[in-house]
Order: structure tokens, then C-alpha cells, then sequence
């Protein structure tokens, strides 16, 4: 992608890389860049901390975080930064999703996450472009 990148997309494990996958296509296609990493809110959470909270310094300007159970990724980024955070709940678990759908949309008032629908990295990359926009 070229220069400073545009989005921050974070998931907390390897295995959900490809649930964030079509974001990628749609960001790539209207032009916007990224950075895709794989940081945990519950195994490295120093690590997450540090991506998040230095991510406007960066150049960053929204941040799309995928999760699912607890989903605690996309809350606890939203704790650390001021930049628009969107949470796509990813379908796991015996409740396929619904628990980490109620867990990012349900975050307490001060800790605003956009949250799309279950397994819907596209569009949280669509909604991402029309921050970029606006």
C-alpha cells in the first residue's frame, strides 16, 4: 500500500485472519491503505496497548477491529484512542457470534464502537472509506 497507511486493522489471533480478509479487498479497491496486524486485548495486551495508543501518532485515522467470544478487541481499543473504532463481531462459539455482537455493541458510554454485522469485515471497510470521506 503506499505511503502512511489510512487504517489500522486489528484482529487478537491468526485464526481470524481470514473473517478480516474482505476488507482488505474493499479498502484496496477504493484506494484506502492499511496495516493488518494480529494483537491480542487478552494474550498481549502491552503489545495491543502500544499499537492502539500510538496509532494516531502514526497516521492512522480509523481502526477496524475484528473478535469474537468476549470480543474484548475492539472495546479495549476504543479505551485507548480517540480515533473512530469499528468492531466487526466474528461468528464463534456456541452462540455463533451473538455474544461478541452484544459484547461491541453493548460498551459502555465513553467507549463509542461502530459495529457492523456478524462476519461483516466488508462493511466495516465500506463504513471506514466514508469516515475517510467525510
Amino acid at each position: 500500500m503506499r505511503g502512511v497507511p489510512d487504517v489500522l486493522i486489528l484482529v487478537g489471533s491468526e485464526s481470524d485472519k481470514p473473517r478480516i480478509e474482505p476488507a482488505f479487498e474493499v479498502l484496496s479497491k477504493a484506494g484506502v491503505s492499511y496495516e493488518f496486524h494480529v494483537s491480542s486485548a487478552h494474550r498481549q495486551p502491552d503489545q495491543t496497548a502500544k499499537l492502539v495508543s500510538g496509532a494516531k501518532g502514526q497516521g492512522f485515522k480509523v481502526i477496524i477491529a475484528g473478535a469474537g467470544l468476549s470480543a474484548a478487541l475492539p472495546g479495549f481499543a476504543a479505551s485507548l484512542t480517540d480515533l473512530p473504532v469499528i468492531g466487526v463481531p466474528f461468528a464463534a462459539g456456541p452462540l455463533n457470534g451473538m455474544d461478541a455482537l452484544l459484547a461491541i455493541a453493548q460498551l459502555p458510554a465513553g467507549v463509542p464502537v461502530a459495529t457492523v454485522g456478524i462476519d461483516n469485515a466488508k462493511n466495516a471497510a465500506h463504513l471506514a472509506v466514508r469516515i475517510l470521506k467525510a
